[in-house]
C-alpha cells in the first residue's frame, strides 16, 4: 500500500503556471499552521505546498511580514507557501493578493470555507457560499490582479446537496481559479458527521483544474482510499498533520517514525514557538497544538490537562519533561474524540 500511495503522491502537479513536486499539502488552519509549525513540518518534508494561517485581506497591505503573527514566513519556505485570505470585498481581496505576489510567495488561497460565526457575520468565509455570484466576483477580481496560482478553499455549502458544490466549482473555475480545495461538509457542520467523499468525486468530474480533497484523512489507508475513490489530484491534510507532523513524510515514503518521535516533536515545536513568538502567543498556540497532539497518547486527557493548565512557557516545558519521563503509551490511531 505504501509504495502505491507514495507513487501517487510523489508525482509533479501543474497548478496554473507553476508545478509542485508532491501532491500532499498542509491545509490552512488558524492558530495552527503558523510559521513555527511550518518550520517543524519542513524538517520532516513530504509536502508539496504549505498553506499559511487565514489572514484578513484588509490588514495585509499594512502588515509587516517580519514579526507578524499571521502574515509571516521564513525565506526558505517562501517559494512553496500559499497565503490564505478572507474578505467580502473584491477590491480589497485583489489588493491583498497583489501584495502576496509582490512578496514572492507561491500562491493565494481564497477562504470560502470557514464557518466560524465571527467570520460569517462579516459575510466572509463560508457565508459567501450563500452568495455565489459575489464569491465568483471575488475570484475574478483576484485573478485579474495576479499571475501566481490562485486556489479556492470551499465547503459543500449550507445545504447537503451535491449539486451545490458542483455548481460552485464550475463558477470558481470559470472565474479563473487554478485549483480547488474541497471539504465536503455543510458549513454548519463542524465535523459532527463524516465528510461526503463522493461529493469530491463529483466536483473533480465537473472541472478540469486540480482538486485537492480534504476531510478525515487520518492515516495512509485513508489517503490512498480518498485518492482512489474520488480521483482527486491531491490531498490537503489538516488536523492530522498537527497531531503527527511527520505524517506527510511518512505517506510520501520518506520516513518511518520511531517511538522517540513524539518527545522530540513536542520539544522541537516549543523551541520554535519561543523563537518566533512572544511568550503570550507562544503559550496560546502551543496549547492549541496540544489538543490534537494529545490524541496520540493512551492517557490523552491527562496530557492535554497538564499542558492546558500551564501558566507560562517554563511551566509548560516542565510538564513536558514530567510527562515524557514516564514513557507514555501511544495509540496506533489517535483518539478521534479530540478531532470533533
Amino acid at each position: 500500500m505504501k509504495s502505491d500511495l507514495s507513487s501517487r503522491l510523489n508525482r509533479p502537479l501543474t497548478i496554473g503556471r507553476a508545478t509542485i513536486d508532491r501532491r500532499l499539502v498542509l491545509a490552512p488552519m488558524t492558530l495552527l499552521g503558523h510559521i513555527a509549525f511550518r518550520e517543524l513540518l519542513a524538517g520532516f518534508g513530504g509536502y508539496g505546498l504549505l498553506f499559511g494561517e487565514m489572514c484578513s485581506a484588509r490588514r495585509i497591505p499594512q502588515e509587516a511580514y517580519t514579526g507578524s503573527a499571521y502574515f509571516g514566513w521564513r525565506e526558505a519556505e517562501r517559494r512553496h507557501l500559499v497565503m490564505q485570505i478572507f474578505g467580502a470585498d473584491p477590491t480589497a481581496m485583489a489588493t491583498a493578493a497583489r501584495v502576496i505576489e509582490e512578496k514572492g510567495l507561491f500562491g493565494v488561497d481564497l477562504n470560502f470555507g470557514c464557518s466560524v460565526a465571527t467570520i460569517c457575520k462579516q459575510q466572509c468565509g463560508a457565508a459567501l457560499l450563500k452568495a455565489p455570484d459575489q464569491a465568483a466576483r471575488i475570484v475574478e477580481a483576484v485573478r485579474r490582479a495576479i499571475s501566481i496560482p490562485l486556489f479556492v478553499k470551499f465547503r459543500t455549502g449550507w445545504t447537503d446537496d451535491p449539486a451545490i458544490p458542483v455548481d460552485l466549482a464550475r463558477r470558481f473555475t470559470s472565474a479563473g481559479a487554478d485549483a480547488l480545495t474541497f471539504h465536503p461538509r455543510v458549513a454548519p457542520d463542524r465535523r459532527s458527521r463524516p465528510p461526503r467523499w463522493d461529493y469530491i468525486r463529483r466536483v473533480k468530474d465537473a472541472v478540469a483544474i486540480p482538486v485537492f480533497g480534504n476531510g478525515d484523512v487520518f492515516d495512509e489507508a485513508d489517503c490512498l482510499r480518498m485518492m482512489e475513490t474520488t480521483g482527486c489530484d491531491g490531498v490537503a491534510i489538516g488536523r492530522m498533520a498537527i497531531a503527527r507532523p511527520w505524517l506527510m513524510a511518512q505517506m510520501a515514503g520518506l520516513l518511518s517514525p520511531d517511538t522517540g518521535i513524539y518527545r522530540r516533536t513536542a520539544f522541537a515545536l516549543l523551541d520554535l514557538m519561543e523563537r518566533h513568538f512572544d511568550n503570550r502567543r507562544a503559550l496560546r498556540r502551543y496549547k492549541k497544538f496540544a489538543l490534537y497532539f494529545s490524541a496520540n497518547f493512551k492517557f490523552a486527557h491527562s496530557f492535554f490537562k497538564r499542558i492546558g493548565n500551564a501558566p507560562d512557557l517554563k511551566a509548560l516545558r516542565g510538564e513536558l519533561e514530567a510527562f515524557f519521563s514516564g514513557d507514555p503509551e501511544t495509540m496506533a490511531r489517535p483518539n478521534m474524540n479530540f478531532f470533533l
